[in-house]
């Protein structure tokens, strides 16, 4: 494996993840409550077309389906980070960074979900995805 400075890297992917964890723990709090309250039948949200016309709390939902979007790409980058041996400050800074934006993003579509608030760090946390893509493709093409 690499050494433990480029390891430093996974830590920002095991935030995400757990990231995702408390999102799909939300979901199912929020959901699972909605349901018992309102004596919701688990047929008449089969699909997320039902859910969304019956359950009036589907913003987890839509969060967790949104962590894997853009984070998708996150995933593929560290890898290919490791194995190329381009793990350097600016990317484990922009990975934090781009983490602690997804998470912003989350609380703020979970919470009070004003959507001017949500979208900009939604795009915040893309722009740092986009320049960790932009640094390593520069060391790619840089390489010899």
């Amino acid at each position: 494996m690499t050494d433990p400075a480029s390891r430093a890297i996974l830590w920002p992917v095991i935030a995400q993840v757990a990231l995702t964890a408390a999102v799909w723990v939300a979901l199912y709090v929020a959901r699972l409550g909605e349901m018992r309250r309102r004596r919701i039948d688990p047929q008449q949200v089969a699909t997320s077309r039902l859910a969304a016309g019956v359950l009036d709390d589907v913003a987890a939902a839509d969060n967790f389906r949104n962590l894997f979007e853009a984070p998708v790409l996150f995933y593929a980058l560290v890898p290919l980070l490791l194995l190329t041996n381009a793990v350097s400050g600016a990317e484990l800074a922009l990975a934090w960074a781009f983490v602690a934006l997804r998470a912003l993003h989350s609380v703020i579509h979970i919470g009070y979900n004003r959507v001017v608030h949500r979208f900009s760090a939604y795009a915040a946390s893309t722009l740092c995805l986009f320049a960790m893509w932009l640094l390593f493709a520069a060391g790619l093409w840089q390489a010899p």
